[in-house]
Parts: structure tokens; sequence; C-alpha cells
């Protein structure tokens, strides 16, 4: 693992941008301790789950469906979008109401 101050971090970003990408994440520290970690994407896909396993919304999410599916079990794969087209088609005759 590639560890290096934040202030050296600060005065050569693109030098680290570029090591980053070819040999892996850095942890930048400050006092010693790590305050970041520097990722370079390997694409757009690795980019949306790099933030997606760092937001709180995203995660609270999916802890709702976690004990969802604890509590009330699984749904199967038919289940599943027969519930999808039901729902759809709510909405669908909702937004006509309207």
């Amino acid at each position: 693992m590639r560890i290096a101050p934040l202030a050296d971090v600060k005065s050569r970003l693109s030098a680290y941008l570029e090591t980053s990408r070819t040999e892996g994440p850095l942890v930048i520290t400050k006092n010693g301790r790590p305050v970041g970690v520097l990722i370079v994407p390997e694409d757009d896909g690795d980019l949306e789950r790099i933030v997606l396993a760092r937001s709180p919304k995203f995660q609270a999410i999916l802890a709702r469906s976690r004990k969802s599916i604890e509590e009330e079990g699984a749904l199967s794969e038919d289940e599943f979008w027969a519930r999808v087209s039901r729902d759809a088609k709510k909405r669908a005759r909702t937004r006509k109401t309207k």
C-alpha cells in the first residue's frame, strides 16, 4: 500500500494521479493519520461503484432492503417483476387522474 502526506500530494497531485493510474490507490495522511484515498477509476462503472459505496443515502437504502429481506423473505424473480409491473400500472393510472 502506498502512503503519502497531504502536503506532498497537494504539491505533486498530477504525478500522484499518474502513479495511482498504474500502481493503484494512494492513502493520503495528515499528521500521520489517514485522511483520504486517491483512486483513479478505470471507467464510468468503476466511478459509480466508488461513489455509491461511500454514499450514506445509498447505504441507507441497502440497509432497509436487507432488513426487509430478513423480515419478509426475498422475492423470486417472477414475483419481483410482477410487482414492478403492478406498481408501474398503478403509477400510470395515478398520472392519468391528475
